[in-house]
């Protein structure tokens, strides 16, 4: 998947980065929240108000940042738990901040209640991809298939406002329809492979009170 591919592509480009921040002291659980905070700086200060270009151009600055944590983590010999949990309820908030901008915008100075609900489902739909995963994974199953995952959701829609803001027509209508029908297509996929995994199995029983 193109995840995988894209995050040893930026590891190997932020390498000389991490060895700065190393000597420097800073923290993969600090580099997260900062990009947390830029990222979503940039959806609600510039998407949000319809600076589409350079609201896309910023968020994917940030998340750019969601790589390097991960790299400084390992650089210092692994990740903490917290550091595992923070970053992944930061990725949504992330995700929540860009959609709800796309939301915002679509339904005032955008004008397009359709889109509005595409972005909104899209949301949903993403939220959902990453809870199946990780209930899954939380009743010791694997659940990694999927032909939308978290980079390529933010590739699609970063792309299409991008593009859209610098005047591209129906840009971001592209990448908003390819990205539903692309969650659609992932949530199932992850549901018939946690049947498939999860066939004649049962939950552990609870053990019995004394």
């Amino acid at each position: 998947m193109l995840g995988a591919n894209a995050r040893a592509a930026v590891g190997r480009f932020w390498a000389p980065v991490v060895a700065t921040l190393l000597r420097a002291g800073i923290t993969a659980d600090a580099v997260t929240v900062t990009g947390t905070l830029g990222a979503v700086a940039g959806a609600v200060g510039l998407i949000a108000t319809g600076h589409l270009f350079w609201g896309a151009f910023t968020v994917t600055v940030f998340v750019l940042l969601d790589m390097l944590d991960g790299a400084l983590a390992r650089a210092r010999g692994g990740g903490s738990l917290f550091g595992a949990v923070l970053d992944s309820s930061l990725d949504r908030l992330v995700d929540a901040a860009v959609f709800g901008a796309l939301v915002w915008w679509f339904t005032g100075e955008g004008d397009n209640r359709l889109l509005a609900l595409v972005a909104l489902l899209c949301l949903v739909l993403g939220v959902l991809t990453s809870y199946v995963k990780a209930r899954a994974e939380g009743v010791g199953l694997r659940c990694d298939v999927g032909v939308v995952e978290r980079t390529e959701r933010l590739i699609l829609v970063l792309t299409g406002t991008g593009l859209y803001g610098l005047g591209l027509p129906y840009a971001v209508h592209v990448g908003l329809w390819l990205l539903l029908a692309g969650s659609l297509v992932t949530v199932v996929q992850r549901g018939v492979e946690v049947h498939r995994q999860a066939r004649g199995r049962q939950l552990p029983s609870a053990p019995a009170a004394p």
